[in-house]
């Protein structure tokens, strides 16, 4: 979710300074062919050989260029014979046979696990489960269930007595594998060669439903979960405890607003019968999908039906779906601060690492869902608005001609960051607005994002040229994306977790390309009549009032007024 072009660069930019080389080079290349050899030099008037006998004509100057032969001209505008004909993205005209290979095939099992599998080409093949599970379901555990089972993924088992010796049993496959976890999936995968599938499985298959959970993992995971917040904290960018805060601010005590992180207190409480009982009501094979890419179809669904339906979980999967948490998610709005020093001096940074003090700012609205009708609009609003860091190198590829560069970085010397978010969920979204900035500068940056926001309101003030580019990007990055086999596999599992079929990138490419300026006006509006969340962290006396920052985004101004009505924007001061 490419087309190489430096070398296209490369030779442009060589042509331009090389002209001179060139046409040299060429001169010399031509006024060889009437130079006579060494063995031929017996004087300077020897003349060139002839197989005719006549003299060689040089033709003149304004001569029109010689046509090439019809065996070099064959085969560029028809197809070549014994090679298949190409199949263009977005293109409505496929064959049968093309669509059927390309099709993502989808298999249910009897106890309601569904396999699918993808084609590609090579040796190498990435399987994996993907699991509607996560820490939005936590609200009848304590929070951090699912950063402790992210940290114990791929630990003892009923067959496998460590880590150790599941890491051995890829290698002889020259296999690796990975465990990641959102706020609603859980993705356990590997990319082992072909001929390790059955292995692979039944590795998976042990570490997703008959974990041990020894004693010595748990501790171990308490120790590394300590030491991941101890150092997120020392970042100066907070980044995770920004985000963990927006979605806090956003969906106050409810699904995707409960931590993804493990709060401090509940570190050494957890215990081994706290994260089974989890396992057993979320990790069940109904919630599950067993994805392949590179792997044949029904070789797939035969090792899965062996090690996921026939060798039977580690709990007991009586009355679980009484205790399964159904909440949809509930947009709630507000603000969340959190008052800390981020000096250089108290994050600990040597002399020499020395950092800006800065304060971070998240405001965000109501989203949708990745299911939502008006979600591909959402994606080419986030790469409308794109942003990133003050210092980054790079071109148009890298988001310098999105918004938030060329209206905010590019004219606040004092902000350090900004950054468009879009996160969707299968049945809320959040989009929002990160920046950074000295804590002094709170304020301005504060009316800066909300006049950003306000903004995309205008009739008109979206232009073709910024539109169409940033389609282009969000095509572009799609496809390059799915270049990537483990891409295409979470793309397959996640797909077929939602909506128990995978969409091909065509039809997501056509999807970008109807998406009008209209369309982008109409869901800001929408989205400006949501309660906004604020998230804060750093020194914060110079943040304004929650209050002054809701009106501003009501009366579609983005101007903050404070309770007498006078404008708060102090950018020149």
């Amino acid at each position: 979710m490419a087309v190489s072009v430096s070398r296209f660069l490369k030779r442009a930019i060589t042509s331009k300074h090389g002209n001179l080389h060139w046409k040299t080079a060429t001169t010399s290349i031509a006024s060889q062919k009437f130079q006579p050899s060494r063995s031929q030099s017996g004087s300077s008037n020897t003349q060139p050989p002839s197989e005719t006998g006549k003299e060689p004509e040089r033709l003149a100057d304004g001569a029109p260029a010689a046509k090439d032969t019809a065996s070099w001209q064959e085969g560029l505008d028809k197809n070549l014979p014994g090679i298949p004909s190409p199949v263009y993205i977005g293109s409505t005209q496929k064959s049968s046979k093309t669509s059927e290979t390309e099709t993502t095939k989808v298999t249910i099992l009897s106890n309601g696990l569904r396999v699918a599998t993808e084609d590609k080409f090579g040796q190498f093949c990435t399987v994996g489960v993907c699991i509607d599970s996560g820490s939005r379901y936590e609200v009848a555990h304590p929070s951090g269930v699912s950063h402790f089972l992210e940290k114990l993924a791929f630990g003892a088992t009923e067959k496998f007595s460590s880590r150790d010796e599941i890491l051995k049993s890829l290698e002889k496959f020259g296999g690796i594998c990975d465990c990641q976890s959102t706020r609603d999936t859980f993705l356990y995968a590997a990319s082992v060669d072909r001929r390790g599938l059955d292995a692979t499985i039944e590795i998976l298959g042990d570490v997703v439903l008959r974990p041990i959970i020894t004693d010595e993992e748990l501790e171990a995971s308490k120790a590394a979960i300590s030491y991941e917040i101890e150092d997120a904290g020392l970042n100066p960018m907070q980044e995770a405890f920004t985000v963990e805060a927006i979605h806090a601010a956003a969906f106050a005590n409810n699904t995707i607003g409960l931590p993804k992180i493990s709060p401090s207190p509940n570190i050494e409480s957890m215990t081994r019968a706290t994260l089974m009982n989890y396992l057993s009501n979320y990790h069940s094979p109904e919630r599950m999908v067993v994805a392949g890419v590179g792997v044949d179809h029904d070789e797939l669904v035969e090792v899965t039906q062996k090690h996921f339906v026939e060798s039977k979980p580690a709990w007991n999967q009586s009355d679980k779906a009484s205790q399964v948490d159904n909440s949809v998610a509930q947009y709630t709005g507000g603000i969340i601060t959190t008052e800390k020093d981020l000096s250089s001096t108290s994050l600990g940074l040597a002399e020499g690492q020395m950092f800006p003090e800065l304060a971070h700012l998240v405001i965000g609205l109501e989203g949708v869902s990745h299911q939502h009708e008006d979600f591909i609009a959402f994606c080419v609003l986030n790469m409308l608005m794109g942003g990133g860091g003050s210092f980054s190198a790079g071109g148009p590829g890298k988001g310098m001609y999105t918004r938030l560069y060329t209206h905010v970085l590019n004219r606040h010397h004092w902000m350090y960051s900004a950054t468009a978010f879009n996160h969707a969920y299968n049945d809320t979204g959040l989009f929002c607005i990160s920046a950074s900035a000295p804590p002094e500068q709170l304020t301005e940056t504060t009316q800066v994002i909300l006049r950003e926001f306000a903004r995309l309101t205008t009739k008109n003030d979206i232009h073709s040229e910024e539109l169409n580019r940033a389609k282009k990007q969000l095509q572009s990055m799609l496809l390059m994306n799915l270049e990537s086999r483990p891409v295409i596999f979470e793309d397959v599992a996640r797909q077929v977790l939602a909506q128990g079929q995978r969409e091909r990138p065509e039809h997501y490419i056509e999807k970008i390309s109807k998406i009008t300026a209209e369309d982008i006006q109409r869901i800001a509006d929408k989205m400006l009549t949501s309660k906004p969340s604020v998230a804060a962290i750093g020194t914060l006396k110079d943040l304004p009032a929650y209050k002054d920052i809701e009106l501003a985004l009501l009366d579609r101004s983005g101007k903050m007024s404070s309770n007498t009505g006078k404008q708060m924007f102090r950018l020149f001061r």
